[in-house]
């Protein structure tokens, strides 16, 4: 099995205008809710082997945030210039060269394409119309290889965004 977890960035700030898009940092709000659905993420024992992450600063601190909130080692979160604006082919693309070893990778980046990512998987009228800051969605796939994955079936285990956690319950 290979589980994908395709990660919006949390909400940033559009307040200082001589930022550029790719150096937008995130809002204390996006921080707040970032580490809740990364607490909700950990109390259902999800763990990647890797993260990958978009070098926007956005994407690269909500994925520092999960990586902390999860447990795994901050230093090891790949930066992959190809995910700051990737389509869903980009993503895939990456998946096709990861080593077989690793069976679980979280994805950070932005939309529109990790909605369209998520819409790829998402059957019927379960379709999103946009993945939230801070949403994740994941895929499993009944593969052991990575370059099988556009062949394998596969089921989304779950899609988990800071409105649906809130509304789950306050405990996590």
């Amino acid at each position: 099995m290979k589980t994908l977890y395709i990660v919006r960035h949390a909400k940033s700030s559009w307040d200082d205008l001589s930022a550029s898009d790719h150096d937008r940092k995130l809002l204390p709000l996006g921080k707040k809710r970032t580490k809740i659905v990364a607490k909700w993420l950990k109390k259902h024992n999800v763990l990647p082997d890797k993260i990958m992450s978009s070098t926007a600063v956005r994407a690269y601190e909500t994925a520092r945030l999960m990586a902390n909130g999860l447990g795994f080692p901050e230093e090891k979160i790949e930066k992959e210039r190809r995910l700051y604006g990737a389509d869903p082919e980009d993503v895939e693309e990456l998946l096709f060269t990861l080593p077989d070893s690793v069976g679980k990778v979280m994805v950070v980046g932005h939309n529109p394409g990790f909605t369209d990512l998520a819409n790829l998987f998402l059957k019927d009228n379960q379709g999103i119309d946009n993945l939230p800051t801070s949403g994740v969605v994941s895929v499993i796939f009944d593969t052991e290889k990575w370059e099988e994955v556009p062949l394998a079936s596969y089921h989304v285990d779950f899609i988990i965004t800071p409105k649906i956690v809130r509304g789950k319950n306050s405990d996590i």
